[in-house]
């Protein structure tokens, strides 16, 4: 039973990989943004909700540790500072967590990724409206048919499917597309 199980899944991986033919420009645009910004000295910052948060987490660990080789730490941030989450949480409610970091730490060329499988979380919407009203460079992760948020970054990473997981396994492609390309393009490594 547990192969049928997994053969199942794995197909259903490989439809919703084949069906979304876009992901691959939208991912060479956010990687040029991010590229570019890492040129010019600027920060990333990310942020998500359950498992986007390990996403946004997972690509934040990558910029500042590494990915494959050996590189200079890049500066990113992930805003899931557990003090500053509660206290913006506590004083100004669940849905402004996000913005406020923006506020406090985003600058004009900054790069802000926010991710969000239904691409209706308010609080990752209202920290990319904040990091727009800043000029920062903005990403979106998305998935099913992008929801709200959908439009409002230069880039949208949009993973066309009703499964979670389909969507965040993506997310994760992407996420590794854009490092290699930082790597081989900024550090030739």
């Amino acid at each position: 039973m547990e192969k049928e199980i997994i053969q199942k899944q794995y197909d259903e991986h490989i439809d919703v990989a084949q069906s979304n033919k876009q992901l691959p420009e939208q991912i060479t645009k956010a990687a040029s943004i991010i590229i570019n910004s890492c040129k010019n000295k600027k920060r990333l910052y990310s942020c998500g909700n359950g498992g986007s948060t390990c996403d946004a987490m997972h690509m934040v660990e990558e910029f500042v540790g590494r990915y494959k080789n050996n590189r200079p730490a890049m500066p990113a941030h992930n805003l899931m500072d557990p003090s500053t989450i509660t206290c913006c949480g506590n004083d100004f409610g669940y849905d402004e967590i996000f913005k406020r970091q923006i506020e406090a730490y985003g600058q004009e060329g900054d790069v802000f990724i926010g991710i969000s499988t239904s691409g209706n979380s308010p609080n990752v919407m209202k920290a990319l409206e904040e990091a727009k009203k800043r000029n920062m460079k903005t990403i979106s992760f998305l998935g099913k048919s992008g929801g709200k948020m959908k439009g409002l970054a230069d880039v949208d990473i949009l993973v066309e499917s009703d499964t979670t997981a389909r969507i965040q396994e993506l997310h994760i492609f992407a996420i590794h597309s854009i490092l290699e390309c930082v790597d081989k393009i900024i550090h030739n490594v």
